[in-house]
């Protein structure tokens, strides 16, 4: 019998905390956000060195909020809507505990650096094959085919997550920076595919009223060709003169989508104007990719910081709460307060970390400061309002 098939029996306990793969990822990602945000704005911003044995600080930091945050976050979602998409249940109880002990374990041991790398090592792709593997099980029994794009994404950060191990250890010139910028872009195209399926989806049953939007399979198939091509230059090529060329179209496409997905109602509720929002600031990444080549006030790290403040930050936040209402019994339209205040904190953060540097350059590491702690504020929040939702049973008493 194959590991991932094992569950236990239900059981009618207080604490829920791996009854679906939603829970303890995204409450591990809000809380490992914090962390690594704290220990990340004590080296940065006050020059205290964190004992990373030999793993440069910068390197730790990017690794982390890409295959430790973001990619926690992915798992938690993927887990769960898997279930909904081929009605086959994922893996729960012994397994999911299994998997989370991996990712955790490979955390821990990427804090003391190049010490236990090849543990760190070790686990954490061990992580990224289970994942994969829990993530294609349910798709195989039903043969839906149509679901393989996305997890073949998961199946390639596992990829590119070897290369960045294979560099620190020294058998890839190019590994770490592969391993960083190569998973990154996969998690951008992630979080286009995901917002691409749910966007009109939730926007629909979100604004309280009827309403249809638009989906172009023109767009979908134009946004996917030309991002594939960006994310091949920047990380592979780092010719900024062709990323232009590629990212000005993107940027047009994208202003489309976002018009095609628009209805007034969208600003009235905190969940979905973090999804919009999220997609707005990716399309301004686009359009300062585009005019990079082209001045001086812009750098890249603005772009890319544009793209993982502004972007995955709002998107994680609404996805995580929407995704905890629905699945927890509650009413997806009516989410915490909380969750509006802890959105704004991570749409300032985002205005601080990637626009004010551009307009007062002179306060650049003060913003940073500001932006470090705004991001740490707002997921505290979040943690806060959801913690309680994630750890104990669905108010209707069904299991999930």
């Amino acid at each position: 019998m194959s590991l991932l098939n094992i569950q236990d029996p239900p059981k009618n306990t207080p604490f829920s905390l791996f009854v679906l793969g939603f829970r303890p990822f995204f409450l591990a990602a809000g809380i490992f956000s914090i962390i690594t945000m704290a220990l990340w704005m004590a080296n940065y911003s006050f020059g205290l060195s964190i004992p990373l044995e030999g793993l440069v600080n910068f390197h730790w930091h990017a690794h982390e909020m890409i295959y430790g945050f973001t990619l926690a976050i992915i798992s938690g979602f993927l887990l769960t809507a898997i279930k909904n998409w081929t009605g086959v249940q994922t893996i729960r109880y012994r397994p999911l505990m299994l998997l989370f002990a991996l990712w955790l374990g490979a955390r821990l041991a990427l804090l003391f650096g190049t010490q236990f790398i090849v543990v760190a090592a070790i686990l954490d792709l061990s992580f990224n094959l289970m994942l994969f593997l829990a993530m294609l099980q349910p798709i195989l029994k039903v043969k839906q085919w149509k679901q393989i794009g996305i997890i073949s994404k998961i199946l390639l950060l596992g990829i590119f997550n070897a290369f960045f191990y294979l560099g620190l250890l020294g058998y890839l010139d190019s590994g770490v920076y592969w391993g960083i910028y190569g998973g990154l872009f996969l998690l951008i195209a992630v979080v286009m595919n995901m917002g691409r399926r749910v966007m009109p989806f939730f926007i629909e049953r979100g604004v309280g009223y009827p309403c249809q939007l638009k989906n172009s399979t023109f767009l979908d198939i134009s946004s996917l060709v030309l991002f594939l091509a960006l994310s091949i230059v920047e990380v592979f090529l780092q010719n900024a003169l062709i990323s232009s060329y590629i990212a000005a179209p993107l940027f047009i496409i994208s202003v489309i989508r976002l018009y095609n997905w628009h209805t007034k109602g969208i600003w009235k509720s905190s969940l979905l104007w973090g999804l919009y929002g999220s997609f707005i600031f990716m399309a301004i990444a686009f359009l300062l990719f585009a005019v990079l080549p082209y001045t001086d006030m812009i750098s890249r790290s603005i772009a890319l910081h544009t793209l993982t403040v502004g972007g995955i930050s709002l998107i994680t936040v609404s996805m995580m709460s929407r995704v905890t209402l629905g699945h927890t019994g509650r009413s997806v339209t009516q989410p915490s307060a909380l969750i509006n205040v802890a959105q704004w904190l991570l749409l300032l953060g985002a205005i601080t970390r990637v626009v004010l540097p551009v307009v007062l350059p002179g306060l650049y590491t003060s913003w940073i400061l500001t932006s470090q702690l705004l991001w740490i504020t707002g997921f505290a929040v979040f943690i806060w309002a959801n913690y309680p939702l994630l750890t104990k049973p669905r108010i209707d008493g069904a299991e999930g």
